[in-house]
C-alpha cells in the first residue's frame, strides 16, 4: 500500500501542550496516520522541510532511524539534530504557534485526518509559512548554531542552505 505525505499549516493557540498532543495522538491513531507537528518559525524554507522528511523516511526504511516513532524522527531531521531531545525544540509550544502537521499514511485515512485536523487550527497557506524570512532569522540562527562567521563566509541568503546542511548532518553530529 502507498504511504502518501500531506501537509497541512495554520495557526494554533496551544493553552495546554500535553492536552493538545493527546489531541493530535488521537486523531492520528483513530486514523491510522502518522501526525508530526512543527513549529513553522523554525522552518527554513520548502525545501528544509521536504528534505528532512525524505531523509527521515529514507532512516525509517533502512533501519537507521534513531526513534522509533517516525514522526519523532521527521523531528529530529527538521531540527538537525541527533539527540531526540534536543529536537523537541522544533515542535510546538504553549501559546501561539505556526504549525506545519507532516501527516503520513494511505490517502483515503490521510483525508479523514486532514478534515479532523482543520478543526484545531486556522489555515493558512503553507506557501506562506514555511517560506524563509527575515522574522524567522534569529530563531533558526540559534537551533542550529549558525555562526556569524558562516553567514559572512556564504552570504545571509544562504541561511536557507545551511541549514539544509545541518539537516544532512544530522547523522554524523554528536
Amino acid at each position: 500500500m502507498q504511504r502518501e505525505i500531506q501537509l497541512i499549516c495554520g495557526a494554533v493557540r496551544i493553552p495546554d501542550l500535553p492536552g493538545f498532543l493527546k489531541t493530535i495522538n488521537k486523531i492520528a491513531s483513530e486514523n491510522e496516520v502518522i501526525v508530526q507537528g512543527l513549529n513553522t518559525d523554525l522552518i527554513a524554507g520548502e525545501r528544509h522541510l521536504h528534505f528532512a522528511v525524505g531523509k527521515a523516511l529514507k532512516a525509517v526504511a533502512t533501519g537507521t532511524n534513531v526513534a522509533k516513532d517516525p514522526g519523532i524522527e521527521i523531528m529530529r531531521y527538521a531540527a538537525g539534530e541527533r539527540q531526540i531531545e534536543r529536537s523537541f525544540s522544533i515542535g510546538l509550544h504553549e501559546g501561539e504557534n505556526n504549525v506545519v502537521f507532516v501527516l503520513l499514511g494511505t490517502m483515503d485515512k490521510l483525508l479523514l485526518a486532514f478534515s479532523e485536523l482543520r478543526k484545531v487550527l486556522e489555515e493558512k497557506p503553507c506557501s506562506e509559512l514555511l517560506a524563509y524570512s527575515a522574522s524567522k532569522r534569529q530563531g533558526i540562527l540559534s537551533l542550529f548554531r549558525i555562526t556569524d562567521a558562516e553567514i559572512e563566509a556564504s552570504g545571509e541568503e544562504h541561511i536557507p542552505e545551511l541549514v539544509i546542511e545541518r539537516v544532512a548532518l544530522a547523522d554524523f553530529l554528536k
